[in-house]
């Protein structure tokens, strides 16, 4: 079992010295990893026509890639894990080469999750199909894999060519791990076929259980074994330490490998308030 910890950064203050010190009191703290979340744009729920969604333009995102790069420097053995990076509104050959890029500095510590999203508004900006998402990603995840393997690539994806290309440095996981996220059918359906591990939420162990049947049925249906596939739960910091760790316990024997801290959604308005909260749960993994 690996504990992890999720920055809650669109609820974390905007200073520098906050952010590296969070990366820094993870690993001191001991835990296994870091989940960062992902956004590119945010939009503002006013505009013509109206927008509704969890996050608006007033919410802050780090970029993934770069913010793992800067506790990469930092830490010694962090693992960075995206949770998830919406990989179909991004270029695959540009995702490819900077999940590498990362992997090969940090000395092998990216775990890419990556997923389709929500916010057609992101699609827009960035120029991709909303509606192809899925679709495309299947594709991009075909792509990454050959391109982080391979020397050289020639292959057709969605609406992408590589022409006997290849790019340097190769990660030092060959491939990096790729997890999704979701508990729809046909996601479900997609990562057994694609994945390394599952992203479920946070939704709670006994809400989960049929899609835990679910995706076991499906991994033996693709060919695969469960047992040689990752559960990355994320345990809301909101409950009490007795419901936490029965949580933690119901999701064990469910099968999860990983389990993440989450202090999103506590109320909490400071850095120190959200570390202090993590320090105290992590004494109950001791």
């Amino acid at each position: 079992m690996k504990l992890g910890v999720v920055f809650p950064q669109n609820e974390f203050p905007l200073d520098p010295i906050a952010i590296r010190d969070f990366g820094q009191t993870a690993e001191g703290l001991g835990f296994d990893y870091v989940l960062v979340y992902d956004h590119v744009l945010g939009a503002n729920p006013e505009r013509p026509g109206g927008w509704q969604g969890p996050y608006t333009h007033k919410d802050a995102f780090h970029e993934p890639f770069v913010l793992f790069s800067h506790w990469a420097a930092l830490t010694q053995t962090l693992e960075f894990v995206t949770g998830i990076l919406i990989l179909p509104q991004r270029q695959t050959a540009l995702v490819a080469k900077q999940a590498a890029s990362l992997d090969f500095l940090s000395g092998g510590r990216l775990r890419l999750g990556v997923g389709v999203g929500w916010n057609a508004v992101e699609y827009t900006g960035l120029g991709q199909d909303f509606n192809r998402r899925g679709k495309r990603m299947e594709a991009q995840v075909e792509m990454l894999r050959r391109l982080w393997t391979e020397p050289l690539v020639t292959m057709d994806g969605d609406g992408e060519r590589l022409d006997d290309v290849g790019l340097l440095p190769m990660p030092v996981q060959r491939p990096i791990p790729i997890w999704m996220g979701g508990y729809a059918d046909v996601v479900l359906r997609r990562m057994a076929r694609l994945a390394d591990g599952w992203f479920p939420g946070g939704g709670g162990a006994a809400q989960l259980a049929p899609q835990v049947t679910k995706m076991r049925s499906y991994l033996e249906e693709a060919g695969r074994d469960p047992a040689t596939f990752g559960i990355d739960v994320w345990l809301s910091a909101r409950q009490s330490e007795q419901e936490l760790t029965r949580e933690a316990a119901a999701w064990r024997e469910m099968g999860a490998t990983h389990m993440a801290i989450n202090t999103l959604r506590c109320g909490y308005e400071t850095a120190g308030e959200h570390l202090a909260r993590i320090e105290a749960l992590r004494k109950l993994f001791d």
